[in-house]
């Protein structure tokens, strides 16, 4: 398995309840406590900078908030997943068209400062996840979702059947094609690497 590699997942305010909707307000609680630091990882992994990551999450969980009663028992991941994935594309589309503008991100993970961690490290971790969200970026969307899922996220292929409503043959299949896609784009990247004195 993949190390994750992003851990520097922000807490999130509680949004305020409508009064009378303390029952409510505990269940969102307990959604926030379970799902909040993988739903946030999620959408950072399909490719949104923290700053923004941190506002799509935030969404979900008050889209989560308004329709709690809609939610059925045992679907709340499911319908997490959804709201993010839906966000993420349409995050996706927007960054598309202002593309021009956007460069990837290369904040540093909060707190590896105070880890002892020397500059060099930071400098290598950096690197590693800005190449990491690129290959992950440059992925066809229904692979990178599988993968990330399955590599990442650590989740078994009939937890993803069931989160994406898929077949697990589907999963399983693009789970195949996903590890193929990425292994290539890594061959290329230490490709061009090599070619320019990078790899002995």
């Amino acid at each position: 398995m993949l190390a994750a590699g992003i851990t520097d997942v922000p807490r999130l305010a509680m949004p305020e309840a409508p009064p009378g909707a303390s029952s409510g307000r505990v269940q969102l609680e307990q959604l926030i406590r379970c799902h909040f630091a993988f739903i946030w990882r999620l959408l950072r992994r399909l490719g949104l900078p923290p700053s923004d990551a941190d506002d799509a999450a935030q969404q979900v969980f008050l889209t989560a908030g308004a329709k709690l009663a809609s939610i059925r028992t045992g679907s709340e991941r499911a319908f997490l997943y959804g709201c993010a994935l839906n966000l993420s594309s349409k995050w996706q589309r927007a960054r598309a068209q202002a593309r021009h503008s956007v460069s990837l991100d290369p904040e540093l993970p909060d707190g590896l400062a105070s880890e002892g961690i020397s500059a060099e490290d930071l400098l290598d971790r950096t690197r590693a996840r800005e190449v990491l969200d690129a290959i992950l970026e440059a992925m066809p969307s229904s692979l990178r979702t599988v993968f990330v899922l399955f590599e990442l996220e650590q989740l078994s292929s009939l937890q993803i059947a069931e989160l994406l409503e898929l077949p697990r043959g589907t999963v399983a299949s693009r789970l195949r094609r996903a590890r193929e896609d990425f292994e290539k784009r890594v061959q290329r990247l230490e490709g061009r690497a090599a070619l320019r004195g990078g790899v002995r």
